[in-house]
C-alpha cells in the first residue's frame, strides 16, 4: 500500500533546539528553512518546526489503557523492529519519556508498543508498532 506523504505543522519556541531533535536525535534529514520554520522528512511525510513560542507547551491529557495520554501528539506506526532500535536509541540518548517505551491492549486486536516524549518545546510524539500490522484500524 502507498500512502500520499502526510503534512504537519507545529509550534516550537527555539528552532536549534528543534533542528538537534528532530535532526540529530530523530534522525530526520531537514529540508527547506527559513528564520521562522524548519521541514524535516519524518519517514517520508513533511513535518514543519514553526516558531511560535506563545503557542508551544500547550496540552492535556486523556486516559487510554491506565495511562495518561497527552493531547494533541502526532509520531509514527513503525514496524516492530524500527520501533525497537528507536526505542533502545532513545533509552540510550537518556531520553525523558511521558510514558516509557511499553504494550498496551495486550492479547486484543489493537495490541501495539508504544512510546511517548516530548520535543523541546513540549510537542508530545507517539511512536507505536503493531503486534499485527494488519490490525492497525480492528476494533475490539
Amino acid at each position: 500500500m502507498s500512502l500520499p506523504p502526510f503534512h504537519h505543522a507545529f509550534p516550537v519556541d527555539d528552532l536549534a533546539a528543534a533542528r538537534r531533535f528532530y535532526g540529530e536525535l530523530l534522525g530526520c534529514p531537514e529540508g527547506r528553512s527559513a528564520d521562522h520554520w524548519i521541514d524535516f522528512d519524518l519517514h517520508g511525510h513533511q513535518i514543519v518546526a514553526h516558531l511560535a513560542p506563545e503557542q508551544a507547551r500547550r496540552r492535556s491529557t486523556n486516559p487510554v489503557d491506565g495511562e495518561e495520554v497527552p493531547v494533541p501528539h502526532f509520531g509514527l506506526v513503525l514496524s516492530m523492529d524500527e520501533w525497537k532500535r528507536l526505542a533502545e536509541r532513545l533509552k540510550v540518548a537518556d531520553v525523558d519519556f511521558v510514558i516509557e517505551p511499553t504494550v498496551r491492549f495486550e492479547g486484543q486486536p489493537g495490541e501495539q508498543a508504544t512510546m511517548f516524549l516530548l520535543d523541546p518545546a513540549g510537542n508530545a510524539l507517539e511512536f507505536k508498532a503493531m503486534a499485527d500490522p494488519a490490525k492497525l484500524f480492528a476494533k475490539n
